[in-house]
């Protein structure tokens, strides 16, 4: 994806107005539970890559057919980072590149965690792979980005609240820009 900084929010814009009010999963939507991540995430003082990564996280979701990803990994967090590595820095997509994983660390070290899980994503647990082994989840810690990713994950898991007012999705557009500036000043 070579889009302009524009392009690039424009596309994001559209793919949330086409396929956002899809359903998460949950009692909300594709859309309320990308801003509520973010929203939660610029409330608990994240830094911007980690906010804008909260928004993004499930855009792979926004690409998959809802019959497709009920019965199968379509490996969202892959595809959302594909689509973000060349507009966006390291610092957004490496961490939703790794949030899939960071569930299958918790489920790993916290039966309590596993045990929370709601059913949409106990479901989901068991099509990514399960919980790690020790060894994958001992890999898993010296990830690149992990503890954003950690991070990232505990933010997802909260975001699911029905109820949660949160601002528009423009609002963090300028977010967006500054990251990508940055991702083309650093090219």
């Amino acid at each position: 994806m070579t889009l302009s900084r524009t392009d690039f929010i424009a596309q994001v814009e559209q793919l949330f107005a086409n396929q956002g009010q899809a359903q998460y999963g949950e009692d909300i939507s594709q859309t309320q539970h990308a801003l509520q991540c973010a929203t939660l995430a610029q409330r608990s003082g994240c830094s911007e890559s980690l906010i804008v990564a909260a928004l993004l996280h499930d855009i792979g979701h926004l690409y998959e057919s809802p019959e497709a990803s009920a019965a199968h990994d379509l490996r969202h967090e892959e595809q959302a980072a594909n689509l973000l590595r060349n507009v966006l820095p390291e610092s957004v997509w490496q961490p939703i590149r790794l949030h899939v994983a960071a569930k299958r660390y918790f489920c790993a070290v916290d039966p309590a965690y596993h045990a929370d899980l709601s059913s949409a994503s106990r479901d989901s647990l068991a099509l990514q792979g399960g919980p790690f082994d020790p060894s994958a989840a001992n890999a898993f810690l010296r990830a690149p980005f992990a503890k954003d990713a950690l991070t990232l994950r505990r933010l997802d898991d909260l975001g699911k609240d029905p109820h949660m007012q949160t601002p528009p999705l423009s609002h963090f557009y300028p977010l967006i820009e500054n990251l990508l500036v940055a991702h083309e000043q650093a090219a």
